[in-house]
């Protein structure tokens, strides 16, 4: 019994420890930072990423990213810098038409299936809608961005 009442009374502190220090670390920050330097340009993958905690102190001079899924998968717009907080204005999704670069537009309706070339009078990520100007006749069109870089031009599907 002596040994039984002084397992209860070691875990009784143990669990008074763990609930003083469990508040402590609610209020820490913990922030996804670089494990590596990414620079202007880098798709940002899971792996180059790492959690950080930083005191409940901490004052960021931007307001930077707090979950790394809002990272991973997007484009470093500046030099990011291992064990850093990632600026909100960092980081951009990634553009799979360029401006000026020729790209296919497509144009489909009940079967009819129209393609040409045109030139994006701006950069497009997916689902964007930019404006394309018609290399064939110089006419200026809008269209939707697509995963494969092509321009849906018309009608949503």
């Amino acid at each position: 019994m002596v040994q039984s009442s002084g397992v209860r009374r070691a875990c009784a502190l143990l669990l008074v420890a763990g609930g003083l220090a469990g508040p402590a670390r609610a209020e820490e920050l913990v922030l996804p930072v670089p494990t590596v330097t990414i620079y202007p340009g880098d798709l940002v993958k899971e792996t180059m990423l790492r959690q950080q905690v930083f005191p409940p102190t901490y004052r960021a001079r931007a307001a930077v990213i707090d979950a790394p899924l809002a990272i991973v998968g997007r484009v470093a717009r500046r030099t990011l810098l291992p064990g850093e907080p990632v600026p909100v204005n960092a980081v951009d999704d990634p553009r799979l038409v360029s401006r000026g670069a020729l790209t296919t537009m497509i144009f489909e309706e009940n079967g009819l299936v129209i393609t040409t070339l045109g030139a994006p009078l701006q950069n497009g990520g997916l689902g964007e809608v930019i404006r394309v100007r018609n290399a064939d006749t110089g006419r200026i069109v809008t269209g939707t961005v697509q995963a494969d870089g092509r321009i849906r031009i018309g009608a949503v599907h």
